[in-house]
């Protein structure tokens, strides 16, 4: 029997995967978009096979019509608090309202339910909403992928290519989890598929180190990579407080201090992956940091 799955924010990155691995699991999609969404975007989901549907993401009514007959709602939604507490309230309302047996939270990230609340600004968020969530008459799947690996080369300043350099914070030999969105996308389908899932997972496309991120960049370089410790813990706790009565940033979904916070939660031993789940669907195939790395310096020497 066929399953259809309800994916809301699939106009974005991560949530235009997961409805392309969906529809190539055999999975009928159906999206929320809102009516001023970006017609290319709808059209090319349109062009996948998946059933769009321009909703109020507010008005529960009609959001729990397009629930009716789903398998599981998945939210890729992306926000601030008013998006990953509010608009999720009302897609996990909408949910249980139209009989719908499963959702995935919009979480994506390191698990945050190992921090206590004020260390994460956007992973407090979702903690308050896994409050509201876990009293619900429907079962939930979060999947806990580390940091999106896509960022190694570019937004997350860990590898400064043109200073060759691995700038970290504590202890070198620190494992980090990295997981491509592709291969979150991917996963995230595959539990959508799956009604056994458990409340949940934890995934990560490769576990490096500072020091082995530094072997990593040196081997596919072709030239030496050296570390750079930037400071511990505690300096870049002052320095997230300092950077943030600098440049607030309270209505921006990633200021600075942010990128700051997640990095001191991944330098956290709270942090390591104590456990994996990469099995759970076989036919997966991992990125690896090395693969990224060489797609990124290939580019540059072009």
């Amino acid at each position: 029997m066929q399953k259809t799955i309800l994916v809301a924010g699939a106009t974005g990155n991560l949530g235009e995967r997961i409805v392309k691995a969906l529809i190539d699991l055999g999975a009928e999609v159906r999206v929320l978009v809102r009516s001023n969404s970006d017609p290319l975007k709808i059209a090319k989901l349109e062009s996948y096979g998946a059933a769009v549907f321009k909703t109020d993401l507010y008005n529960l009514a009609e959001v729990t019509k397009a629930c009716e007959g789903v398998t599981c709602v998945v939210s890729a939604l992306a926000g601030l608090r008013e998006v990953i507490i509010d608009t999720q309230k009302v897609l996990l309302d909408a949910a249980v309202a139209a009989g719908v047996p499963r959702f995935i939270p919009s979480d994506y990230s390191l698990d945050f339910t190992r921090f206590s609340p004020g260390e994460n600004r956007n992973l407090d968020w979702r903690r308050e909403f896994h409050t509201y969530l876990d009293q619900q008459p429907i079962a939930a799947t979060t999947i806990f992928n580390g940091a999106f690996a896509d960022m190694i080369t570019g937004e997350m300043p860990l590898i400064l290519f043109k200073q060759k350099l691995v700038l970290y914070w504590g202890n070198a030999n620190h494992p980090m989890s990295f997981t491509t969105v592709a291969n979150v996308a991917t996963y995230t389908a595959n539990a959508a598929m799956d009604s056994t899932a458990p409340r949940f997972l934890h995934i990560a496309g490769d576990l490096l180190s500072p020091q082995e991120i530094k072997g990593v960049a040196t081997e596919v370089a072709e030239q030496k990579y050296r570390l750079f410790r930037a400071g511990g813990p505690g300096l870049l706790s002052g320095l997230i407080k300092l950077v943030r009565w600098m440049a607030p940033g309270e209505t921006e979904l990633y200021p600075p201090w942010q990128g700051m916070q997640y990095m001191r939660n991944m330098i956290d031993d709270r942090s390591n992956l104590s456990k994996s789940d990469n099995d759970r669907y076989p036919n997966l195939h991992w990125t690896k940091i090395k693969d990224l790395l060489a797609i990124h310096l290939g580019a540059i020497k072009k």
